[in-house]
């Protein structure tokens, strides 16, 4: 990264609406470097043109004339209460770990908000700690469902030949556990909230391994959500980490 690029801040990147065929094929660029997609996964532009043309969000972060980011969400509705699914959100590598991913998911939140929208559900990956801080730290989503193997196998490297098991991430954007996270302020652990380790599942580790540890935090995730738990929360760093859960109840609909 050069010394320019790494001095310029986020917040001068331009966070937009697309508007035609060429911001869509920036977007299937974006997939292949972000994420290494082979042709076969990635998104194609058509998607995101129903997306945008069809009441969901097409966003791209743009430096410049290049896009370094976007997210792709569509309408959906669960119980009759709307939302936006976020389908995808990439930021391409040299501007990740830079706020970007922030920066666009409070762009989602304002233009939900601004049409009526006040839930966003995503999905990720229960062994990216980096991911699940974010999630629940950072933004204040909750989850309170686990889909093993999703995707199915896929080409992306990051994804390494296991299953694509997932979280689904439930954002009520005007909760107070958003706003306290937005704004940066401490959330207290509650005294009978239950912890599960995350294992590690970087490359280094041989795949047997990361498979157990998978399957071991499929299985704990899966009771203690059946239960009636919630992960609300997230504990540690890159070395160890935990999921934090405690009972919990809301008002609006996350059986999604």
């Amino acid at each position: 990264m050069s010394p320019a690029l790494a001095s310029r801040p986020a917040q001068e990147i331009a966070i937009r609406s697309m508007s035609g065929l060429e911001d869509f094929q920036k977007a299937e660029q974006v997939q292949r470097e972000a994420w290494g997609y082979n042709d076969i996964d990635v998104v194609p532009s058509s998607i995101f043109s129903v997306a945008l043309n069809f009441g969901g969000q097409a966003l791209g972060a743009f430096d410049g004339e290049r896009m370094v980011g976007f997210a792709l969400s569509f309408g959906a509705v669960d119980g009759g209460h709307a939302h936006f699914h976020s389908h995808m959100v990439g930021v391409v590598p040299e501007y990740q770990n830079r706020g970007m991913g922030r920066l666009i998911k409070v762009a989602q939140r304002d233009d939900a908000l601004s049409r009526g929208i006040d839930q966003i559900v995503w999905t990720f990956d229960p062994l990216q700690i980096r991911n699940a801080y974010f999630n629940f730290v950072r933004l204040g989503g909750v989850s309170v469902r686990y889909v093993p193997n999703l995707y199915g196998t896929t080409s992306s490297p990051l994804h390494g030949g296991i299953p694509t098991d997932r979280l689904v991430v439930v954002w009520n954007l005007n909760s107070p556990q958003a706003e306290r996270a937005l704004s940066g302020a401490a959330c207290t652990r509650p005294a009978d909230s239950v912890a599960v380790e995350i294992p590690r599942a970087s490359s280094d580790v041989p795949i047997e391994l990361r498979l157990a540890g998978q399957t071991r935090l499929r299985n704990e995730l899966m009771q203690l959500l059946h239960d009636g738990y919630a992960i609300t929360g997230f504990e540690g760093n890159e070395k160890a980490a935990s999921y934090i859960l405690e009972k919990y109840k809301s008002e609006k609909s996350e059986k999604l």
